[in-house]
């Protein structure tokens, strides 16, 4: 018997919709749940938890379905892509929003106040799931990670309760709930800081592929001299019906002359096919990636690293360089450190506080493309550290998952699973397993 208090429609297998319902922005991640429920207020989580454990169902999550993670393989699916919506509060500098709000809501709302929420790249990634993961934004070496920014949470745990948790209720969980991914409770709502954001200057400096080596070498030696104010990646981009390229993306918080005299170093490290760095409001922030927006089936994988030695760009170069005819959409590094790094082990359950840089990659969802993945993570085992578990993509893997925090975190959050949920209801995703 499904509850009779659900406000959202409920789907099964033989449902009109159920397909649809079940789809998020990554296809290759396929759930094939036996029962969604389509959520649209807290009550409904709660009601569809409560459902799940009398039957006996393992429960996963979705919103935007970004995440990566084990799909929602005969349990019970939550969608929460109806609870959406922000409520700004300009004077405290605050922002709540509900389950299924993306980052471009957010950035809509906040950018008229002169503030920010600590987003990534993609304006439709969901807020929630992203800052439960740590949230690596394009802002973490001057603000930190989005789920150091968290000061309370709704969440729904395995007993079916609705609880409020912040600091002084429940700490324990709301420490593991800033980190530690989904799979302690079903988070319904979540407020955080903004911080203001006056001026930018941030885009990307595009080169040709044949100078790839060049500009690896120029972007590692200016990482080592930039200020926090500066977050930034390189990639080596294989667009379909482009030639392969390389992208410099900078986000500088400053002016324009102070931007283009920290950018000078990289507009000199080779020839500039395309300069789009410059002056950009907030509110166009999604432009210094233009991630795509539609559905987009992919594999995904990353890894943090200590820091950058030469032999890692070379041996990068050798397995993943622009002139092999390789099915990678995009190979990145990314500099981290700065107020990223500086927050105690003890504040929450984000890891990866000691590295300097990650390694990503996005592929086409198709046959060799894991094995071909596996060797681009390895060109930075020399390095590799503690991981944030979004940085880890498409995983599944226990071993995987287990690597995507610090061993002393990993064994907090298993005993915080043990706590609030015994019987591993929240099942899917990134699994923390003891």
């Amino acid at each position: 018997m499904i509850p009779e208090d659900l406000t959202g429609p409920v789907f099964r297998p033989e449902d009109d919709g159920f397909a649809a319902e079940a789809s998020g922005f990554n296809p290759a991640a396929a759930h094939r749940p036996s029962l969604i429920v389509a959520a649209s207020r807290a009550s409904d989580v709660a009601a569809a938890v409560r459902h799940a454990a009398a039957s006996g169902l393992g429960v996963g999550v979705m919103a935007t379905g970004h995440g990566g993670g084990a799909p929602v393989d005969g349990g019970m699916l939550i969608n929460t892509r109806r609870m959406s919506g922000v409520s700004l509060d300009p004077e405290a500098r605050t922002a709540t929003v509900q389950a299924g709000t993306t980052w471009g809501e957010v950035v809509a709302a906040a950018a008229p106040y002169g503030l920010a929420g600590l987003n990534g790249s993609s304006p439709g990634v969901g807020v929630v799931g992203y800052t439960l993961g740590g949230g690596a934004s394009l802002f973490s070496r001057t603000f930190g990670y989005a789920a150091d920014l968290v000061h309370s949470l709704e969440v729904v745990t395995a007993d079916g309760e609705l609880r409020h948790v912040d600091q002084d209720t429940a700490p324990d969980l709301f420490w593991g709930l800033r980190g530690g991914k989904g799979a302690l409770g079903v988070v319904t709502s979540m407020t955080f800081d903004l911080v203001p954001m006056p001026d930018l200057y941030a885009g990307g400096l595009f080169y040709a592929a044949e100078d790839a080596a060049r500009v690896l070498a120029a972007y590692r030696a200016w990482t080592e001299t930039v200020g926090d104010r500066t977050t930034s990646s390189v990639a080596i981009l294989r667009i379909p019906e482009m030639p392969p390229m390389m992208h410099v993306r900078v986000i500088h918080l400053g002016e324009t002359e102070e931007g283009e005299t920290v950018a000078a170093p990289l507009r000199a490290a080779a020839p500039v096919i395309q300069d789009a760095l410059g002056p950009l409001p907030y509110a166009r922030i999604k432009e210094v990636y233009n991630d795509p927006e539609g559905p987009v089936p992919a594999y995904d994988r990353g890894v943090l690293l200590r820091d950058l030695p030469e032999t890692t760009l070379e041996r990068l170069l050798e397995v993943a360089g622009p002139g092999k005819d390789l099915p990678l959409i995009a190979v990145e590094i990314r500099h981290l450190g700065g107020a990223a790094s500086r927050r105690a082990p003890d504040f929450n359950a984000v890891g990866g506080r000691d590295a300097a840089y990650s390694l990503a990659v996005v592929a086409p969802a198709i046959p060799g493309v894991p094995e071909l993945v596996d060797r681009v993570m390895e060109t930075g085992a020399d390095s590799a550290t503690g991981g944030v578990v979004n940085v880890l993509g498409s995983a599944s893997d226990p071993e995987r998952v287990r690597a995507g925090w610090p061993p002393e975190i990993y064994a907090r959050l298993v005993e915080l699973k043990r706590r609030y949920d015994p019987g591993d209801l929240f099942r899917y995703g990134h699994r923390l397993q003891g």
